[in-house]
């Protein structure tokens, strides 16, 4: 168990082989469904589009998002009916993480492991605020440049606030909304920066892994803010995670009401790939 969580193929493994349960060839899902999105803040010089996928095991919803266009209705369709079991052996990426993300939603759900923090109704941009704040207050006191992840405006906001220097990374590229230059190679970053704050869409990516070690050999904190496998980064805590903000679906920027993020953090020192709180 010490090392089994290194790799995101020796994970969803694990969970194939019942590490979270017995039922895992049992268990089917019984809905699949993608989600389109097209955001642009009022107030806001860009916009950014989101596409992901989604699938149902018993009365729990596991996500990942994909780039545009890179999945088929027919796929997806493909889906229902399948024990997760199957699909953790499917050869598309996108499938397995959302697999393993509804059964482990469904093993262990959020509000029974986590800190609920409740995001009031509000705008788009209020929200995205909202839930920015909450991301940002897991990045370790002392951190004075955090390498970001994966992109997200509000949360270059929230760290701007803070006086906390970052370096944006995201493989699109691109500037931020103040005109920063974004850097695509997280890897050649990361140990100029003495936090990383790293969305969930890393998982399964060919970033994950080398990060992982990264961070394992230097202690440097790995915070990671996930609505792509929000229920399985939860079991990287203490193998390299610090903390996660984890949102299931639906996410906050589908409906302006009320909604909820989940916050984790490890225990210090704990043995890795162990312990969830």
């Amino acid at each position: 168990m010490k090392d089994a969580f290194l790799s995101w193929d020796r994970f969803t493994a694990a969970v194939g082989a019942g590490m979270a349960g017995d039922e895992v060839d049992e268990a089917e899902v019984s809905v699949g469904f993608l989600t389109q999105q097209g955001v642009r803040h009022s107030g806001r010089g860009s916009s950014y589009r989101n596409h992901v996928l989604s699938l149902r095991v018993e009365d729990a919803v596991g996500s990942c998002a994909v780039e545009p266009g890179a999945l088929t209705d027919e796929l997806v369709v493909d889906c229902v009916g399948a024990p997760v079991g199957r699909l953790l052996r499917h050869p598309e990426p996108a499938v397995r993480i959302a697999a393993a993300d509804a059964y482990l939603m469904w093993r262990r759900p959020h509000h029974e492991h986590a800190e609920e923090v409740r995001l009031h109704r509000g705008s788009s941009l209020q929200k995205s605020l909202q839930r920015a704040e909450a991301v940002v207050e897991l990045v370790p006191d002392g951190a004075r440049r955090v390498l970001v992840i994966g992109v997200v405006n509000s949360l270059l906001h929230q760290l701007r606030r803070r006086d906390i220097d970052y370096v944006a990374c995201d493989f699109k590229g691109g500037v931020t909304e103040w005109g920063e230059p974004i850097v695509r190679d997280a890897m050649a970053e990361v140990g100029g920066c003495d936090a990383v704050l790293a969305s969930g869409m890393v998982a399964g990516g060919e970033t994950f892994e080398p990060l992982l070690a990264h961070v394992r050999a230097t202690g440097t904190p790995l915070v990671m803010f996930a609505q792509t496998a929000s229920a399985a980064l939860p079991w990287f805590l203490g193998s390299g995670v610090t903390a996660i903000s984890a949102e299931p679906y639906p996410f906050f920027w589908l409906d302006g009401g009320a909604s909820s993020i989940y916050r984790y953090s490890a225990p210090r020192n704990p043995e890795p790939g162990k312990d969830i709180r």
